[in-house]
């Protein structure tokens, strides 16, 4: 695990020479996007005109490569929907 580590910060290190900072922030940036759960709490917080669901309704907010929310859903389906609706390609996070 340690080495898998150490190859992560070497290969980011190298993309930072490649590009200034301001540029890898962009990265993929209406290209990519991804999808995660978010409690009731955080949801209100991104979407500001969210008043709220049910407490076992599982919520799905679609991201931006730079993580400003796009959508937000009860549906893993539509979130992934919307993505394909506006040409994002949806990747994993974890």
């Amino acid at each position: 695990m340690h080495n898998i580590v150490k190859y992560k910060e070497k290969h980011l290190e190298e993309i930072k020479d490649l590009m200034s900072s301001n540029e890898f922030a962009h990265l993929g940036n209406g290209q990519v996007a991804y999808i995660r759960t978010v409690g009731q709490e955080e949801a209100c917080r991104l979407y500001p005109g969210f008043d709220g669901v049910a407490q076992d309704i599982i919520l799905f907010s679609l991201h931006g490569a730079d993580g400003t929310p796009i959508v937000l859903t009860d549906n893993k389906d539509a979130a992934i929907a919307d993505a394909t609706e506006n040409n994002l390609e949806t990747v994993a996070v974890h």
